[in-house]
């Protein structure tokens, strides 16, 4: 399916969200858990995307005895000093939340499949995660999430019909447990070292986004889940405001530390555009350029 441009500039201020990058360690090196999207979503249907979505009012407003550690501990580790210590706590409830009822699966927890069923059961009916977590002697689990970066939809959107300013968190899944999809806003949960991602990818058996592309390029550059875990706690947040521009008929995406970019420091190691060809967005090196070195 290709992914078709949006011409058309968008107004408003972006949608808060968080999305997670779970994390397991497989026989063939690190693995993370992808999900097909609904076709008929609004947004890249029927896209492969990690588990997340929009900050919700229930995601707000939590007490602090719902929580693992303090409140003021996790706007610190968002390091956005501007960011009201309320809306932090709501991001890291807000991806816990959006993981649970699109794979079953909670970060830092093993649950019976009875629990997860009913706590899908409680979400769908308006309550709050952490509050419901309280309820079964639990804390919400926000020590298992690691910030990873931030993203931020331009106005010039490009896949989307919506801006989104998105944190991205990796966590480690939680062991002998399994990923069971939605079946609303997702059809298919697969677990996929980066590499294998990449090469589906590009031979057209599945359809990325533009920021899964270059987080898939990221995590391939390790071996195992507590390499990706240390970078991120090592590194800290990233923050990427893509910038856009159309050349010669086709839409550019340009990174920090492109020619194009304002800001001049790299975010990453590996390829700082992507092109839009072949109904994609491609690396101008091709699949070389987003796969790790030997």
């Amino acid at each position: 399916m290709a992914l078709d441009i949006h011409l058309t500039a968008l107004d408003g201020a972006p949608l808060l969200s968080a999305t997670v990058m779970l994390l397991r360690d497989a026989p063939e090196g690190l693995e993370v858990l992808m999900m097909r999207r609904h076709g008929d979503s609004a947004d890249l249907g029927g896209v492969y995307v990690f588990p997340g979505g929009k900050l919700d009012p229930l995601d707000l407003g939590a007490r602090a005895e719902w929580l693992d550690r303090e409140a003021s501990l996790l706007q610190a580790e968002l390091a956005e000093p501007g960011l009201a210590v309320d809306t932090a706590v709501g991001l890291y409830l807000a991806a816990l939340r959006e993981t649970l009822e699109e794979c079953g699966l909670l970060p830092g927890v093993v649950l019976a499949d009875g629990v997860v069923a009913g706590l899908r059961q409680q979400l769908a009916a308006g309550q709050p995660l952490a509050a419901c977590l309280w309820a079964l002697g639990l804390r919400a689990p926000t020590t298992s999430l690691v910030p990873w970066s931030r993203w931020i939809t331009p106005r010039l959107a490009s896949v989307s019909r919506r801006r989104f300013d998105t944190r991205f968190f990796v966590a480690r899944a939680p062991a002998g447990q399994q990923a069971r999809h939605d079946d609303h806003e997702a059809t298919e949960a697969v677990w996929l070292t980066p590499r294998e991602a990449l090469l589906r990818f590009w031979d057209g058996a599945i359809d990325l986004a533009p920021p899964q592309i270059m987080c898939l390029m990221e995590l391939g550059q390790h071996g195992d889940v507590d390499a990706a875990l240390r970078l991120a706690r090592d590194r800290g947040p990233t923050l990427v405001q893509p910038e856009p521009f159309d050349d010669e008929g086709s839409r550019v995406i340009c990174y920090p530390g492109d020619t194009r970019h304002s800001v001049r420091q790299p975010a990453w190691s590996g390829p700082t555009r992507l092109v839009h060809r072949n109904g994609r967005f491609e690396p101008e090196g091709g699949l070389a350029a987003l796969l790790p070195r030997p």
